[in-house]
């Protein structure tokens, strides 16, 4: 039961990241980049720190201590795309976040029960920076997921500020009913 309910989740916030994103292709350059005391600052960097931690978690989950995401300076926040070779556009991050997603699908295909009670090292970008913490599997996928959704509700916040609507769907009932109604013209 507790890897169908992760895997829920974790296709509820592959969902809603699309959802962001093409809202966010609605968005002038200027839009994507205004600032706002909120998130990450901005809806561009907002995205590129959400991208980031699923990136830095899934690298983690797979046995990197240390992960830094290509483009990241080390030791600072996920996603903060200050080095050398940072993505500088919403398609390149586009892209990127689709073959990412193709990789936790896979990870999130070959975990069992077992795999959940496991202990996983990563070093900290934040809380305790520096330090490697020691954190059961289970609950690592379950904060990628809580993560996601209080990132998301900032993105959410800047994108109503910017007057983008519709607003894009996030709760896990839109994407059940969506799926539903789906499943009901199919037949």
């Amino acid at each position: 039961m507790a890897i169908r309910t992760i895997s829920r989740l974790h296709e509820h916030r592959q969902w809603v990241n699309q959802a962001l994103l093409d809202s966010a292709a609605t968005l002038s350059v200027e839009s994507l980049h205004q600032s706002f005391s909120i998130g990450q600052g901005s809806v561009w960097k907002s995205l590129l720190h959400l991208y980031g931690a699923e990136f830095v978690w899934l690298e983690a989950l797979q046995g990197n201590e240390s992960p830094v995401l290509p483009g990241d300076l080390p030791d600072a926040l996920p996603g903060n795309q200050r080095g050398e070779g940072g993505l500088e556009s919403l398609e390149e991050l586009q892209q990127k976040w689709k073959a990412q997603e193709q990789r936790w699908r896979q990870y999130l295909d070959q975990l069992s029960d077992e795999m959940l009670d496991e202990m996983v090292c990563k070093r900290s970008t934040s809380s305790g920076k520096g330090r490697v913490h020691q954190t059961r599997r289970e609950d690592i996928l379950l904060h990628v997921c809580t993560h996601a959704q209080y990132t998301t509700a900032q993105v959410v916040n800047m994108l109503r500020q910017l007057g983008v609507e519709p607003l894009p769907a996030t709760m896990l009932i839109t994407l059940a009913r969506t799926q539903m109604a789906l499943l009901t013209d199919q037949q």
